[in-house]
């Protein structure tokens, strides 16, 4: 059967599980797939733009953000900003009197992004993530994850089953299968994101 939005992906995890007693609690093994899915996908189509005014130390991540894949001060000087860690960006603080000025790193914190210098002005930037994948539920019955890679659901799914079900011969079937998937969903976004590129050599010059 094809599995084209959330009833029939539902209808197609209680087809293999072949039981008719677990419309209840198969939406959680929907819900708990996603949240895996959500720490080990990263495909282009996740990927957003999103362009902001900085003026201060912090300011926050969009709602949908998963992960930075990065981050740069854009205008008549486009240049990235480094990616440090909280303990590096403490130690340029104190290494450098807590300056102001153009900033040049930033750091996670929370949901928060802190830069460093303090910005002096105000500064437009570019942040560049991969977003959340949108969730199903019965008012959003699809997205573009259940649209173009439906196996990635329905194993995933399947694998959250199998604990609750106490089914350790199956849990290993669908593991290895969402396992399989998930790589393939992985190497197939790399692929178009990188393809072309070609090889580069960088030459020290003294």
């Amino acid at each position: 059967m094809p599995i084209t939005n959330y009833t029939e992906l539902k209808s197609a995890v209680a087809d293999f599980l072949n039981r008719d007693d677990l419309t209840s609690v198969i939406p959680t093994f929907i819900s708990l797939a996603e949240a895996q899915m959500q720490r080990v996908i990263r495909h282009h189509k996740m990927m957003q733009r999103s362009e902001a005014e900085i003026d201060t130390r912090y300011f926050a991540l969009p709602s949908d953000w998963a992960e930075t894949v990065r981050f740069h001060v854009i205008g008549d000087r486009t240049y990235r900003l480094e990616l440090t860690s909280l303990d590096d960006m403490l130690q340029l603080r104190q290494a450098n009197g807590n300056p102001t000025g153009i900033p040049t790193h930033f750091a996670h914190v929370g949901e928060q992004l802190e830069v460093y210098p303090t910005p002096s002005g105000t500064f437009d930037v570019e942040l560049l993530y991969f977003k959340d994948i949108p969730a199903l539920s019965d008012s959003n019955a699809t997205n573009w994850l259940l649209a173009d890679y439906p196996d990635v659901y329905l194993y995933g799914a399947l694998m959250q089953s199998a604990p609750y079900l106490d089914d350790d011969q199956r849990m290993q079937v669908w593991s290895t299968l969402y396992g399989n998937a998930v790589q393939s969903i992985n190497q197939e976004s790399k692929k178009s994101r990188y393809s072309g590129a070609g090889m580069r050599v960088r030459i020290n010059t003294y």
